[in-house]
């Protein structure tokens, strides 16, 4: 599989996302080199504009024309709390509050009833709603104020990625897009002679 790293760039960075980024606690966090953002080989039959979530091995790719994807690093949810299967994106929000569903407040919390947004809030610079129908799945790709866990399976069920990234996608996904979230086990990873199944 060929990679080309993609050069990171705040140029889709607003000027309240700069301010709110600026001084971030976890600005220097070390994300492995593999889960920066890559423009990859996608073989695959997603048509572009369509997201694929490969939960195995930790990545999101954006699908584009021409047999390409942008690939991104994700953080996923653990196997028992994790969504998997088809849906659309139902909802884009920036910098997006946070409202703790009762069974976080029950395994986590507690919280408030309503986390403001902003750095310090688990959802990052922005979340994308994943609806299946016209039901909102309460599964999200959202940003993170931990990108030190991009690349492991820890969340509770939503899919992560850098503040940097989710901003950068965001910017190119579309309402009603379809989403592909693999099940364990079936990764998108899986190569022959540098070509993927699937």
């Amino acid at each position: 599989m060929q990679t080309t790293l993609s050069p990171s760039t705040d140029a889709s960075m607003t000027p309240r996302d700069r301010q709110l980024l600026a001084h971030a606690p976890y600005a220097k966090a070390n994300v492995p080199e593999q889960y920066l953002r890559h423009i990859v080989d996608y073989h695959r039959k997603e048509q572009p504009g369509t997201i694929l979530v490969d939960t195995d091995a930790r990545y999101l790719y954006y699908v584009l024309p021409e047999g390409k994807a942008i690939r991104y690093g994700v953080a996923v949810g653990e196997e028992a709390m994790a969504f998997s299967g088809v849906a659309r994106v139902g909802r884009l929000a920036e910098w997006p509050d946070w409202v703790p569903t009762a069974d976080i407040q029950a395994r986590l919390g507690p919280y408030p009833a309503r986390v403001p947004g902003g750095p310090a809030n688990p959802l990052g610079a922005r979340g994308i709603y994943l609806f299946v129908g016209n039901k909102d799945t309460l599964y999200r790709i959202h940003g993170t104020n931990q990108p030190e866990y991009i690349g492991q399976a820890i969340s509770s069920g939503c899919i992560r990625m850098r503040n940097e990234d989710v901003i950068d996608l965001y910017d190119r996904v579309k309402l009603n897009s379809m989403v592909v979230v693999l099940p364990p086990g079936q990764s998108a990873q899986a190569e022959a002679g540098g070509r993927w199944r699937g």
